[in-house]
């Protein structure tokens, strides 16, 4: 056993201990997400309920999420095309959901 005790030997982790380029990316991922939350928190306390604030939640929401799997899963160092693979469906169901929502709430009503 050597004398470096703060060494962490165990197999298959040798050289795991992140960069601190990777520490600040992370941090700054952090403040972001935490910045647009703030953000959302004011939101909800100052503004009155309605189409518009549940709009702004929906966008702040896919803006976090989209900026979640560009960092953690590395979407954002991928070719182009597989991006657009990606987001164009989303966008898609996105507008789905809303004329559902919206055709919806227009039956409703009607009755």
């Amino acid at each position: 056993m050597s004398d470096n005790s703060t060494q962490f030997d165990a197999p298959g982790h040798a050289g795991t201990e992140s960069t601190p380029a990777a520490t600040a990316i992370i941090w700054r991922t952090f403040w972001v997400l935490a910045g647009i939350t703030a953000v959302e928190f004011a939101l909800a306390y100052f503004m009155k309920a309605g189409v518009f604030r549940t709009s702004l939640f929906v966008i702040m929401t896919l803006v976090k999420a989209f900026f979640i799997v560009g960092e953690f899963m590395h979407l954002k160092h991928e070719v182009k095309s597989l991006i657009w693979a990606i987001v164009v469906p989303v966008v898609f169901i996105v507008w789905l959901l809303l004329a559902l929502l919206t055709e919806g709430g227009h039956i409703f009503e009607l009755r």
